[in-house]
């Protein structure tokens, strides 16, 4: 499968504007959520400790670096657990991420003929849901559906196109899959050239997150959907403080068990405990211009699915 790394082209004309559904019940999903006013100050405040500038710090994991190291830090954390990280994915979560992405992409309903942008989505885990999703609801006679998977990572985009050439082979004509290398501060891509933009569990690694949601904003179609799948805020009052010491303590040695490396998965404990909680993250969303924005709990808020709409 041909690797690309220069400027796709994506030309569909197909109009994105499927309607917010509920999520899957077997994952927890707890509803929809709408922003609050209360929500927008803190949210804006959060952006501007997000958003940085050369010569500034930021946080990797429980540390401040300096804004310039973060990509390459974080690069090399997932440079080493590349070839491990799914099945890392299953030790951790014992299973529960696969529930967790199929109830994201079902509530997404994605249609055929539409442009599709995957967000660090190397591994190709949602990326081979739309396909899938795509391939079964293609008509011979229909327009065919673009899929683009992008990632900043070289090693994670590795292993999802082994992955796609064992899965699938040559794809018929209804789908088009490529994988890209890119920056989500940066897209490679024109102004409103996809549908559907997707994101999960890579946010969260971004250096600059507010540049990243005005980028996604920049290139979706007016009607396009935005759609985040994250890890989030656990506020119940045993399982909460349960689930922060199983991130804090089992998650690195299971790291150092399973995959021979410990910072790396004290890195991605720590990153889940710096990201903002859903009504922060949700407000961020508005802020860069989106409409509608909503979220759905799984698994009691262990993740959340935040979407939201250019008009």
């Amino acid at each position: 499968m041909e690797h690309l790394t220069h400027q796709p082209r994506l030309v569909l004309d197909w109009h994105f504007s499927t309607p917010k559904m509920s999520c899957c019940p077997h994952v927890g999903a707890q509803g929809t959520r709408h922003p609050s006013r209360r929500a927008l100050l803190p949210a804006r405040r959060m952006a501007r400790a997000l958003s940085t500038d050369m010569g500034a710090t930021t946080h990797f994991g429980s540390r401040e670096v300096p804004v310039e190291d973060k990509a390459r830090l974080v690069g090399e954390v997932f440079h080493g657990v590349a070839d491990n990280y799914d099945r890392m994915n299953d030790v951790l979560s014992l299973g529960v991420h696969r529930c967790w992405k199929d109830a994201f992409v079902a509530a997404l309903h994605p249609q055929p003929g539409a442009a599709f942008l995957d967000v660090a989505g190397g591994t190709g885990d949602i990326a081979f849901r739309l396909v899938d999703r795509l391939q079964a609801a293609a008509r011979a006679d229909g327009e065919p559906s673009a899929v683009m998977v992008l990632d900043i990572n070289s090693s994670m985009l590795k292993v999802g196109e082994e992955r796609a050439a064992e899965r699938y082979g040559a794809l018929p004509s209804s789908v088009d899959l490529r994988f890209v290398e890119g920056d989500a501060q940066n897209l490679p891509l024109p102004d409103e050239s996809v549908d559907q933009y997707t994101i999960a569990f890579g946010i969260r690694n971004v250096t600059d997150i507010p540049a990243a949601l005005r980028e996604a904003h920049r290139v979706l179609r007016r009607g396009g959907r935005f759609s985040c799948l994250e890890f989030s805020r656990v506020e119940a009052p045993i399982v909460g403080p349960v689930y922060r010491w199983y991130n804090a303590t089992v998650l690195p040695v299971a790291g150092h068990v399973v995959a021979g490396d410990w910072a790396a998965y004290q890195y991605l404990a720590e990153s889940i405990e710096r990201f903002p909680d859903q009504e922060t993250f949700r407000a961020m969303i508005a802020d860069a211009g989106f409409h509608a924005a909503t979220y759905s709990n799984y698994s009691l808020g262990i993740v959340a699915a935040h979407d939201g709409w250019k008009l």
